[in-house]
């Protein structure tokens, strides 16, 4: 075996980490895996020989290619106001090994959106030490700053989140929760709906280019309940999904997707929900929904 074949097989079997690193700096599946192809593109014709952990060396690598991913993006004046990532979709309820390696260490669609609140620096120092237990050291040199620098961007990071949203881990807790919400709206049951939602809920609705003016965000119980009530007429077409490790559904009405809506649960009351109504993003989560034809045959 060359040296050649010898690093790609090396990366082949860091491939599903590196993705869930840039799965957790971008919020994007697409652009995860570019950056992890971007990353292969530098790499390809060092000399491994002298990497001591090629883990953390892979990681450093990939971190830099999402850092300068996320700065280009905020350079962009044509973002979203209202922005959900791409959400982690498995439609059987059961473990997917695939989707395991992608959210290991994930608290859920949650913490993607708190992550886009931070500076790409603050994201990069945070993901990298507090969820894969990279070294400041190694941080630093993707960051192109001093270890200090690096301690204090992640201590930031932290300070930021603090209060952010942490899902009940009881899957089952969750579902019966996100199952009662269902039945109420299609119930048209505000009084049901206010109790499901915790007082200071969120509503973040991302319809893209495409569905531009589904897009919104609302916060508050009372709020959120009346726009959910007018959704009663699409109870017929959830499906109930594993979104981002989460009781979350699809809405597929006659087989073509509407929108997947993620749900974080805390104290069996639904503290936030994320649901992404963008056709373009939802294509690209191929989805095998069954159409009600498929099903009568």
């Amino acid at each position: 075996m060359d040296e050649r074949e010898w690093l790609t097989e090396r990366f082949e079997l860091h491939r599903p980490h590196l993705r869930a690193v840039a799965y957790r700096m971008l919020g994007s599946v697409i652009e995860a895996d570019d950056a992890v192809q971007e990353t292969w593109l530098r790499i390809r014709d060092q000399d491994p020989q002298s990497v001591e952990n090629m883990q953390a060396w892979l990681t450093t690598i990939v971190g830099r290619v999402c850092l300068n991913a996320l700065r280009s993006r905020r350079s962009r004046p044509e973002e979203p106001s209202v922005h959900v990532p791409d959400p982690v979709v498995s439609l059987d309820e059961a473990e997917d090994p695939e989707h395991e390696v992608l959210l290991a260490e994930s608290v859920g669609l949650a913490l993607l959106v708190v992550l886009e609140e931070l500076t790409p620096g603050e994201r990069l120092a945070f993901v990298l030490h507090d969820i894969f237990g990279v070294s400041f050291a190694e941080i630093a040199t993707a960051l192109e700053r001093s270890e200090a620098s690096a301690q204090q961007l992640a201590s930031r990071a932290r300070r930021r989140l603090r209060g952010s949203p942490v899902p009940d881990r009881d899957l089952a807790r969750q579902r019966r929760v996100v199952d009662a919400f269902f039945a109420a709206s299609r119930d048209g049951d505000f009084e049901a709906l206010l109790e499901l939602l915790d007082p200071d809920v969120e509503l973040r609705i991302d319809g893209g280019v495409l569905r531009a003016e589904a897009s919104l965000m609302l916060r508050g119980a009372r709020a959120v309940a009346a726009h959910t009530t007018t959704y009663s007429k699409l109870h017929p077409f959830v499906i109930p999904a594993l979104v981002n490790g989460a009781a979350g559904a699809v809405v597929a009405p006659h087989g073509r997707v509407f929108s997947v809506m993620a749900f974080t649960v805390t104290n069996e009351r639904i503290l936030q929900i994320d649901a992404l109504l963008d056709p373009e993003r939802l294509q690209r989560l191929d989805l095998n929904i069954a159409s009600d034809a498929d099903e009568e045959s």
